[in-house]
């Protein structure tokens, strides 16, 4: 904070809960100001004639008391804090004048100089309250405060936490590939945590930039001994919580789209280690975004289905009921299928689909090596043999594959 004054404003958070404020004046400024006091818990009084109408609502709600009238003196009594905003400079003047004799700390709209308290650009992230003063430039009070806040929230300025915590683990979805597509607060966490277990199909640049001290763990990598690699995954997730660090679960895409997610949500909870789930951009929706290829389009799919491909159709494992899918029209997506799409195609076909159904293969979509391979049902197989398709890859199937410019390539 820094004032062009010789002496600086005191920074001080006020604890208003239960304690009254007098604000003067029902205009704009009240209605800006008057949401912050309310979260503080204060017992607010505004005496003003009038009232914008969100300051009225707030008044209905019963979230203020609304004295109709002019401000008068003796209104103040008791107040530990004013905000004084009235259209009436002379109200104001009078206003100000008894908060200095009964000691009361006022803020005024109209005169900062009048005031003996001034209202900070003030944002939060996460538990985080940031507050701004630059004496008199509030646009640059503003700006300095939305990039604190901006960094608060996407991971670029790091708070750790460094008080004693329960255990805890976060399930992050990082998106279909490209470190931009995390959502800000996944990012947030990330840059937040002390240990992070990464899947292969995770937003790999993200961990590059981790500080020194985060020890990333590559999921593929914990060695399982008698445990099925899920079982290692959790029991990493729940030894490293319980010795009180920051644990990230870093997964590709969303941690419940085919994530085994829930998974590890379960296995937390059994252990009653506290977890939250961050929801990622899926990429059964935005690699074929990115390729060009509207997963719903007016006119031509009105519904789009997302399944897993991992085992083939005959497989007694499979629970995907391909002949039911063979008979929509609508968009199919298929996830984890590029060695079992010539079967997949079989299936659907032999169900009714249609041989020249259009489908589009996109390998590692969204990101720089993503590249995109137009088929059919009846050609899939022998293209995606010829062009070397390999996973990850999204899988694109129906009518939509051919709307909006696109291009095959090899």
């Amino acid at each position: 904070m820094a004032e062009n004054a010789e002496h600086p404003a005191y920074p001080v958070g006020l604890r208003l809960t239960g304690r009254r404020v007098v604000v003067i004046g029902g205009g704009q400024v009240a209605q800006r100001r008057l949401p912050a006091l309310i979260a503080a818990g204060a017992d607010i009084t505004l005496v003003s004639p009038s009232a914008t109408p969100s300051v009225e609502a707030m008044a209905e709600a019963g979230e203020i008391t609304w004295i109709k009238r002019r401000y008068e003196d003796g209104d103040l009594t008791g107040a530990w804090y004013a905000l004084i905003a009235a259209t009436d400079p002379e109200a104001n003047a009078r206003a100000s004048a008894e908060a200095e004799r009964t000691r009361t700390w006022c803020v005024r709209s109209d005169d900062a100089e009048a005031a003996t308290a001034w209202t900070p650009a003030t944002g939060r992230s996460e538990g985080v309250t940031v507050a701004v003063l630059t004496g008199h430039d509030p646009r640059r009070s503003a700006a300095v405060r939305d990039a604190i806040v901006e960094g608060l929230r996407d991971g670029s300025i790091a708070a750790p936490h460094h008080r004693a915590r329960t255990p805890f683990v976060a399930l992050v979805g990082g998106g279909p590939g490209d470190p931009d597509l995390i959502t800000v607060r996944g990012r947030r966490l990330l840059a937040e945590a002390d240990v992070v277990i990464a899947d292969r199909l995770g937003p790999r640049d993200l961990l590059d930039e981790l500080p020194p001290h985060v020890e990333v763990i590559d999921a593929a990598k914990i060695p399982y001994g008698r445990f099925m690699a899920q079982e290692a995954i959790n029991n990493a997730l729940i030894e490293h919580a319980k010795t009180g660090k920051s644990v990230v679960r870093l997964k590709g895409g969303d941690p419940f789209v085919f994530g085994r997610g829930m998974e590890e949500a379960q296995a937390l909870a059994e252990a009653g280690i506290a977890c939250t789930v961050v929801p990622g951009i899926s990429s059964s929706i935005s690699v074929p975004g990115a390729a060009g290829i509207p997963v719903t389009h007016r006119g031509v799919a009105h519904e789009f289905t997302v399944v897993s491909g991992h085992v083939a159709p005959d497989d007694p494992r499979s629970l995907v009921d391909w002949a039911s899918l063979a008979k929509l029209t609508g968009t199919l997506v298929v996830l984890m299928g590029v060695d079992k799409i010539g079967a997949i195609a079989e299936a659907l076909m032999a169900h009714g689909k249609a041989p020249d159904t259009p489908l589009a293969l996109v390998q590692e979509g969204t990101t720089a090596s993503q590249r995109r391979v137009d088929a059919t049902l009846a050609t899939v197989a022998e293209r995606v043999a010829a062009e070397d398709v390999r996973p990850p890859a999204v899988i694109v199937i129906g009518p939509v594959v051919a709307e909006g410019p696109h291009k095959s390539t090899a």
